[in-house]
């Protein structure tokens, strides 16, 4: 059983303080069943894709995202490898101007340091200058805007199986024949299927997927050539060209260029 980030009496408190943060730093996957709280919960990650299952909503969310989830709202999380995580919890009260639906914000250097902050408080009463860090934690989410960058999951358990593992080695070249006999589904239905649910076809969501991972290893500080070999690319140009028809920009120049 994987322990939670909190105490299950803190997460439904509505008396302790209005805003308080976690961390986690996992050497091993973690997983949490579908679970929900007393509390909104905006949760991301510094190191590892995470794939999350809010209300009706199912994504992969690279380590540049994180995902809102409002009070009561059923959800539930896997990360792929190693992860470092993160969690604010927010109030309900202090939730009446923040989404009303679970959602993707792309994450401010700003927030990200707010809640590094808010993390070493613990969930006591806040002072005067631990308020005003919660207060902009609160305006940082409103401020931004629901991003539909996240990838979308299937629902069907025998396409949730394929994208899992798939997700767990990007490197793995194996065609969507292939995956669908290793899933015990025909090819035609596996195709099928990842439209009707994704939105995609199979080789755009597993692209896709390569260019979040892109993201969370540039974020982290890898070169170019290390990131291309890990997706399983043998021309580095390739992933490259791959990138910019994605962003418009190299993988050099991504964060340089502000997004």
């Amino acid at each position: 059983m994987v322990k939670p980030l909190m105490s299950t009496e803190l997460a439904q408190s509505s008396t302790a303080a209005s805003v308080f943060a976690v961390t986690l730093d996992s050497p091993v996957e973690r997983q949490s069943a579908l679970h929900q709280h007393a509390r909104g919960q905006l949760l991301g990650a510094r190191r590892g894709l995470l794939s999350v299952d809010a209300a009706d909503h199912h994504w992969v969310v690279p380590v540049t995202h994180a995902v809102w989830i409002p009070p009561d709202c059923l959800h539930g999380l896997r990360s792929h490898g190693p992860f470092h995580g993160w969690s604010v919890y927010v109030a309900a009260p202090a939730c009446a101007g923040l989404p009303q639906q679970p959602c993707i914000i792309a994450t401010s250097g700003l927030l990200r340091e707010a809640v590094d902050r808010a993390a070493t408080w613990g969930g006591g009463a806040l002072d005067q200058r631990q308020d005003r860090i919660a207060q902009l934690i609160l305006d940082e989410i409103a401020a931004s805007p629901a991003d539909p960058f996240g990838l979308p999951l299937p629902q069907d358990p025998r396409l949730r199986r394929i994208i899992q593992a798939l997700v767990d080695d990007l490197a793995d070249h194996r065609s969507l024949e292939q995956w669908a006999q290793w899933g015990g589904v025909s090819a035609r239905t596996l195709a099928r299927r990842f439209v009707s649910e994704t939105g995609f076809t199979f080789s755009q969501w597993r692209q896709r997927a390569r260019l979040l991972r892109a993201l969370e290893l540039l974020a982290a500080g890898e070169v170019v050539t290390t990131i291309a070999l890990e997706l399983g690319y043998e021309n580095i140009s390739a992933f490259i060209a791959m990138f910019r028809r994605a962003f418009g920009v190299t993988p050099g120049r991504y964060f340089i260029a502000g997004f």
